[in-house]
């Protein structure tokens, strides 16, 4: 049989994979090595040349999306149809197992799945019916709690908490859950794998009969799987299936989501498979992949692979020292704006950061100047729920009677006040015909419906005050002040460690954003209050209409988003001790570790150019802090990468002298620096952050509080150091 076109278009370590004899393969995957390629040919190859019966082949993916590209491209290429054959994720094939075997899985035939926002909203109501305290037991951190023990594989009744008070009382919830789910015959998504293992675990006859059907298993993303998923691959191998393992450990990035980087060694060592490396890119130029190479080797117990490319070594790998976040923005923007003007597409470049809260800068910049973006995968900065809730209340600051605002944070965060106490105030606003907040003010002075009143009149006080005690205050105190006085940051804490930590940092962003805001010309012109022009600039970024997938836009996502996408032009923001690696990670070395996964993966979505930024100063907590550039930056080969600009400790002696020696009279006292503020006849004044050249060429970068971020030549600006 002619089986040339299976082969001929595969590299020879793709070749040996796809036409591998049936048994078990470990196929350590690199970034851009043509893994959906090998699946689609295996599959191929197993039916064509092996003989095997599409219906006796199981895949699984991560994704319905690639579940769907892989049935399509499998039918293409063999032009039959495969319509039989079980492709799908574990969530979509455990559910496929269960519909067909409900009652021996326990369940009703019409069961029904729950998402994510039911599964929370049915542990809030069971916390609350149960007189339960929602401050101690939240609903967001039961949900968190439970999930985490499905997908370890454990039932309530096997949690044991050794006399562990909090323990015992997350078990509680979880039995008191079980029970509600069964009573309404409905599953979450943890528990559509957990249900699929237990049934094929307690009923023999079935699982000799599935092990039958399926003696042929590809899996892909294998280092992504959790433990659940693991167990339920083992079982339903057994001694005699063949399983296609296809991963890279090198890109695993979600062990806070479950994922179990161990299981890619522990499938070495329980079906001791033939290992084949891919390790060809087709993506990266030469010296983007021997800068991840480098940095990815730091990681101890790989399995081992070294990526590498038939293509050019392209570019070095440019790293740029940025003054501040702000210099870090207009730096990459305006990187991004000569890669558009010279006629590339503003889709080839993404802007990769660590926290969804550095999208903010970057959001800012791009607007100013008119290039299209979307945050991929994300909401926009304004629009995120934590932000929207700091912002309600600066409006009820500025604006009691804004109804909009009153109903987002009067139970915000919780203080006893209900959807029937606000309803209420519904109907009396609207018989009186005035706003939410004079009806809670008369409410709290007329003494009627004492329960009621008593909830309000925290809130009413609380407001009241502010408004009194912080008007008069800049804005970034005001908004410190009320995060204080509201507890606002603590309240997401119950939503589980990872997301409160997202929230906080959202927050903190927020916080520098009103530090850093300066009424402009025409906010003053209109009579703006500092904090009226902010909740205005805040409103209008909200407000403009993100660009869709297709448009051609700028790409900005965080780096776990990045995963399993590819761009010609890379920047990778923020590579800071602290900041990435995050801190949390620096204390545990498996945790850091998976930073610098997250680091190779990130490093590897570059075509053809990677930029690396870091800020020698950041904006945390209100005050600047001093940045030490990532680890990662340092194990990167000095062959390998072009410093854009030299940093703060190489630079700040030569750079402060190259300006003097060329400023003159010109330039008031001839003596310029990294933060100094100056002023312009035209700009007005302003902060510089950058200093290059010297002599005749000696420029600086300044930031005026008028017209944004301007470059100057010292010998016509005319400066003026601010006393």
């Amino acid at each position: 049989m002619d089986v040339s076109h299976l082969l001929d278009p595969l590299n020879d370590a793709q070749r040996e994979a796809v036409s591998a004899p049936p048994g078990n393969q470990m196929i350590l995957a690199g970034a851009g090595s043509g893994k959906t390629r090998v699946l689609v040919y295996r599959i191929a190859w197993l039916i064509q040349v092996e003989h095997v019966s599409p219906l006796s082949i199981m895949a699984v993916t991560f994704t319905n999306k690639a579940a769907s590209e892989m049935r399509h491209r499998v039918q293409d290429l063999l032009q039959i149809p495969v319509r039989g054959m079980w492709v799908g994720t574990f969530h979509g094939l455990a559910h496929r197992l269960l519909r067909s075997h409900h009652e021996l899985a326990g369940l009703p035939e019409g069961f029904q799945i729950i998402d994510s926002d039911d599964q929370y909203r049915l542990l809030r109501r069971l916390i609350r019916e149960r007189g339960i305290d929602e401050n101690q037991w939240p609903a967001r951190q039961a949900q968190w709690w439970i999930n985490a023990r499905k997908d370890e594989g454990q039932r309530a009744h096997a949690v044991n908490g050794f006399g562990n008070p909090a323990i015992d009382g997350w078990q509680q919830i979880y039995q008191a859950y079980e029970e509600q789910c069964r009573l309404a015959g409905v599953v979450d998504f943890a528990e559509l794998l957990l249900r699929a293992h237990e049934l094929l675990r307690d009923n023999e006859a079935l699982l000799q009969q599935y092990r039958q059907r399926f003696p042929h298993l590809l899996i892909d993303e294998f280092q992504d799987t959790n433990a659940i998923q693991y167990g339920w691959i083992r079982m339903l191998a057994g001694p005699q299936g063949h399983v296609f393992a296809v991963g890279d450990d090198d890109q695993s990035i979600y062990g806070w989501r479950g994922a179990r980087v161990e299981n890619v060694q522990f499938f070495v060592n329980d079906f001791k498979p033939h290992t084949i490396r891919l390790e060809q890119n087709y993506r990266s130029s030469g010296n983007i992949l021997a800068a991840a190479n480098a940095i990815i080797a730091n990681n101890d117990d790989r399995l081992g692979k070294k990526l590498w490319t038939d293509a050019a070594d392209g570019e070095l790998v440019q790293v740029y020292s940025a003054y501040n976040e702000e210099d870090e923005a207009e730096f990459v923007i305006g990187q991004i704006q000569l890669w558009i003007d010279g006629g590339r597409r503003a889709d080839e470049a993404a802007i990769l950061y660590r926290s969804n809260a550095q999208s903010r800068l970057f959001e800012q910049v791009l607007m100013r100047e008119g290039i299209p973006y979307r945050v991929y995968g994300g909401l926009r900065f304004f629009e995120r729920a934590e932000i929207k809730d700091a912002l309600a209340y600066l409006h009820l600051l500025s604006n009691p009677d804004n109804d909009s605002a009153f109903e987002r944070v009067v139970n915000t965060p919780n203080r006893g006040i209900g959807e029937r106490t606000i309803s209420q105030l519904r109907t009396l606003a609207a018989d009186a015909g005035v706003s939410l907040w004079q009806a809670a003010t008369e409410v709290c002075s007329r003494g009627d419906s004492q329960r009621m009143q008593v909830s309000l009149r925290r809130f009413v006080d609380l407001i009241a005050e502010l408004r009194e005690t912080l008007n008069s205050e800049e804005i970034g105190l005001q908004l410190r002040k009320l995060l204080d006085c509201t507890d606002l940051p603590s309240h997401y804490d119950k939503e589980g460690q990872e997301k409160a930590e997202t929230r906080r940092e959202n927050l903190n962003e927020l916080l520098r954003a009103a530090d850093s805001f300066r009424l402009s010309y025409e906010d003053e012109q209109a009579g703006l209050s500092p904090l009226a022009a902010f909740l205005a600039q805040a409103a209008l970024e909200a407000g403009e209409a993100q660009g869709e997938e297709w448009d051609d836009c700028v790409q900005l996502m965080t780096m776990h988003s990045a995963k399993g996408l590819e761009f010609p032009l890379v920047f990778v923001a923020g590579m800071e001790e602290g900041l990435f690696p995050h801190q949390r990670s620096v204390e545990e070395s498996g945790d850091l570790q998976e930073e610098r996964r997250l680091c190779y993966v990130a490093m590897t979505r570059a075509r053809e150019r990677l930029v690396l930024c870091h800020a020698e100063m950041r904006r945390i907590y209100g005050g600047q802090n001093l940045c030490r550039p990532s680890r990662f930056l340092r194990e990167l080969p000095g062959e390998l990468k072009h410093e854009v600009r030299p940093g703060l400790a190489a630079a700040g002696q030569n750079t402060q002298a190259d300006a003097s020696s060329h400023s003159g009279g010109n330039a008031g006292s001839g003596q310029f620096e990294l933060g100094q503020r100056v002023s312009h006849q035209k700009f007005g004044e302003g902060v510089i952050l950058n200093i290059e050249g010297r002599d005749a060429h000696a420029r600086v970068q300044v930031n005026f509080e008028q017209a944004g971020c301007k470059w100057l030549v010292l010998s016509y600006a005319n400066l003026h150091p601010v006393r």
